[in-house]
């Protein structure tokens, strides 16, 4: 061969090969021009030529960077609480001392009693302490995921959501605070096609069937509508409740007509689900009948079929501007007679399995019915630890804390829950783990169905057997 010709010239090597080549050289040449230049824009004719050479490395960077960390508390506010734990401590060991140095011989039974019982509250209360001691907090980078997973342009790779609300009895738990529910459900920032909505119906009530179907048609224009103007929270009852400037940051000149129009569709929605409720306190003798004339199988409560309905979804219907929605399903699970049914873990169970069916996708989030999501994002956050490459696998589990609205000022009550989700989970977050508080958890399917058994059978040696072989 002659060194001078293009090898491409005598057929050989690849020609895709000698354009990443030519490409990868022009890219070290402008790489060259724009560290000269002191960094500067460069312009170019590859892919990423209109944007400046140091933005794209800064963006593969921060792509490979962690998705959260730890946020220790300073030293400069947590060291006066310890000191105060530890001369807490001090003082009870001294009272302890006394206490056993000083018997009261006249009632020893009774002095002894009241030792004991002083001793096992003291235990208890330095077993509260421990979670306290090393209290953290977790930030989380949703810009890094999405550099890592949701590209746009591209085909968003996070990972498909499963959302479960219970419910049980509509008279306990009415039907437009479920339907709020929902509505902010499936409003949330996250790609439609991994978003669906499994709703529990424990009670097999029409009126929660019946309040589905208007919540579904009523989410074709509140959920576009949120989106467009990214509105929060998405719970259309406590959005429309806020005492804000609702025209801070928005430069849209259609919002005010929009969000008018819009607010006027939740009232007509409103009456909507309010007939229905009023409808639904007079019951026939004959039990309710759907629109084909057959009876509704959950006329009894304790023994009736399972019921799955899909409303939306990929294949149901679309919203008023052509996009398509996440899937909401709902279902209520089979009941007979005799059988424990064991109330909200066997409705959880239920959504399991049914949406495993469906769409079996690798994460769960539950809700009760009367929790929103006050945070349209809340879903990424979660996924900043669960999709983490580093420690993603490792987490069994997510838990939100809880915030409650209609508070007074003063929370005589403890309503807002602070110390419990603002010190004491943090606390346990800092040793080993948050608890599950039953509602507001982002689980891994997996760490629930557990893993399954080794294929290979282990050699004699290193089994169990407590019983005889037969010969």
């Amino acid at each position: 061969m002659d060194p001078s010709k293009d090898i491409g010239s005598y057929g050989y090597g690849s020609v895709a090969w000698k354009e990443r080549m030519e490409s990868w050289k022009q890219k070290q040449e402008r790489l060259h021009q724009a560290r000269n230049d002191g960094g500067k824009d460069w312009n170019g004719d590859g892919d990423d030529a209109d944007l400046p050479l140091y933005d794209t490395r800064n963006s593969m960077d921060e792509a490979r960077q962690p998705l959260s960390r730890k946020v220790p508390i300073p030293s400069s506010l947590i060291n006066p609480y310890r000191m105060i734990i530890v001369i807490r401590l001090v003082i009870v060991c001294l009272f302890f001392h006394y206490r056993v140095m000083h018997p009261v011989h006249d009632a020893f039974v009774l002095w002894l009693i009241s030792v004991i019982c002083e001793i096992w509250f003291a235990m208890s209360w330095i077993l509260d302490q421990f979670p306290k001691w090393f209290p953290i907090e977790r930030e989380t980078y949703l810009d890094r995921l999405t550099l890592r997973f949701d590209k746009e342009g591209q085909p968003s790779q996070l990972a498909p959501v499963d959302f479960f609300v219970s419910t049980v009895d509509p008279a306990k738990e009415p039907p437009l605070v479920t339907a709020n529910t929902i509505l902010s459900i499936l409003a949330v920032d996250y790609p439609v096609d991994k978003l669906s909505c499994y709703v529990s119906d424990d009670g097999a009530a029409m009126l929660t069937f019946e309040g589905l179907s208007e919540t579904s048609e009523f989410a074709k224009k509140w959920v576009p509508f949120c989106k467009k103007y990214s509105i929060e929270p998405r719970a259309p009852e406590w959005y429309f409740q806020q005492k804000i400037d609702y025209l801070k940051d928005k430069v849209v000149p259609n919002f005010v007509r929009d969000r008018r129009a819009m607010k006027r569709e939740y009232e007509e929605f409103k009456i909507r689900i309010n007939a229905l409720v009023a409808k639904a306190q007079k019951v026939p003798e004959e039990g309710w009948t759907m629109q084909d004339g057959t009876p509704w199988p959950g006329n009894n409560v304790r023994d009736h079929p399972g019921m799955i309905q899909v409303f939306l979804g990929q294949s149901g219907g679309l919203d008023v501007e052509g996009n398509e929605l996440p899937r909401l399903v709902y279902v209520s699970r089979e009941k007979r007679p005799g059988y424990n049914h064991h109330k909200k873990a066997g409705a959880m169970n239920a959504l399991v399995r049914v949406s495993a069916v469906l769409t079996n996708a690798p994460y769960m989030l539950n809700l009760d019915c009367d929790h929103y999501v006050n945070n349209s994002k809340a879903v990424k956050e979660a996924m900043c630890f669960m999709m983490d490459p580093l420690v993603g696998k490792k987490v069994c589990y997510v838990q939100f804390p809880q915030r409650f609205d209609s508070i007074d000022r003063h929370d005589r009550y403890a309503n807002k829950n602070v110390v419990f989700f603002d010190i004491n989970m943090k606390g346990l977050d800092g040793i080993q783990g948050p608890i599950y508080v039953g509602t507001g958890c982002v689980f891994r399917r997996q760490a629930l169905y557990g893993y399954d058994a080794p294929k290979t059978k282990k050699p004699p040696s290193r089994t169990c057997n407590c019983w005889p072989k037969c010969q």
